[in-house]
Order: C-alpha cells, then structure tokens, then sequence
C-alpha cells in the first residue's frame, strides 16, 4: 500500500511529485538553517544582511514555493480523468462497512469488497456513498478521493500489470472504519473477458 511504489500512471505522477515536493521542501529548509546559523555571527554589514534576509530570506523560498506549485497545478491538471473511447467505467458505492462495485460493461453485475478492472486500461471509477463521507484509495494506482452521500466522484484508475492491489477508505467515519479495506484485482485481456462473461466471481 506504499504511495512511492507505484503499479500505474497516475501513481507513477503522484509519487514524482510527493519527491519533487520533499526536495523543494528539503532545499528550502536548508537555506533556512543556513540562514539561521548565519545570525549568530556577528558582523557589521548591512548590505550582506540585505542580502541574507530580504533575497535568500524571502525571494528564494518564495520562488521555490511558487515553482513548486505552478508544477503541483500541473500535474493535478494531467491527473483529471478525460473522456476516450478505451475508458472502462465502474461505480463505486462505500457504507458502513463495505464497498459494491458495479460495471457499465455487463447491466447488473455486482462484486462485494473487490473491484475487477482490465490491466493496461483506465479506468473511471464513480464513487460515492449511501451513509457517511468515506473516501476511496488505491495508493499503488491513484491519489485518494471522496465518497460523498448524495453527490459522485470520478477517479481514474490505471494498473500497468494483472495483479491484486489493496485499498481502503482513509476517511474516519465511524468505529470499525480502520477495517474498511477492498481489494482491487487487475485482470489480463483473457481474465477480463472471463470476468465479464461471469466465469469469475
């Protein structure tokens, strides 16, 4: 369930970012103790202070900070789900204390705590919920999102290989919530047309 060990592309973004954002961070914090270690020594020039405080104080964590989120909007842009004509689409619906997925594919197919989806295809997953706010999270294939009652969400989905990857819902909503947790079972092109004539469950 590590975030930085991505099985997709839209996990593949998200971790580039989350090392992007911890080395902006990193290097702004450097500077800073730098700076804090260069206040204590004493010296009577004003114009070097000017320049510690005011151009490397402020201008450079600011330019890092607005370079940084200039990328963050950037890549949250790319993450958006787009309309295409290979786009499987799924719905998830959260409550207390399970997940149903239903599929667009085949009318009336339900599963119970596991979502089927095609290895090497995005996937929309619809997500929303008939209680209490929860939130859906796959970390190894996409960023988390939020199953609100009444309203639905669209996350897209990707996995680069078949195989099973765990999810759960990260949003406190009530006790018992620490084991709200589903499987997701990513199928190769054979499993996949087997999962939609019924031959799997």
């Amino acid at each position: 369930m590590s975030t930085v060990d991505p099985a997709g592309p839209a996990a593949r973004t998200i971790a580039t970012l989350w090392w992007v954002m911890l080395v902006g961070a990193s290097v702004i914090f450097g500077f800073v103790m730098v700076l804090l270690v260069l206040a204590f020594r004493k010296h009577d020039d004003a114009p070097r202070e000017r320049l510690w405080i005011v151009k490397l104080g402020l201008v450079f964590p600011i330019a890092v900070l607005l370079a940084l989120l200039a990328y963050g909007l950037f890549v949250g842009e790319r993450l958006l789900p787009r309309q295409g004509a290979d786009v499987v689409s799924v719905k998830a619906e959260g409550r207390m204390w399970a997940w149903r997925f239903s599929y667009a594919d085949v009318e009336g197919r339900t599963t119970q705590g596991v979502l089927h989806i095609p290895a090497g295809v995005p996937v929309d997953v619809a997500v929303t919920s008939v209680d209490v706010v929860h939130s859906f999270w796959v970390p190894r294939l996409a960023g988390k999102l939020d199953a609100i009652p009444g309203h639905v969400n669209v996350l897209r989905i990707e996995a680069d290989e078949p195989g099973t990857y765990h999810g759960r819902s990260a949003e406190f909503s009530g006790e018992g919530y620490d084991q709200f947790a589903f499987t997701v079972v990513a199928h190769d092109d054979a499993e996949w047309r087997s999962f939609l004539a019924g031959e799997i469950e």
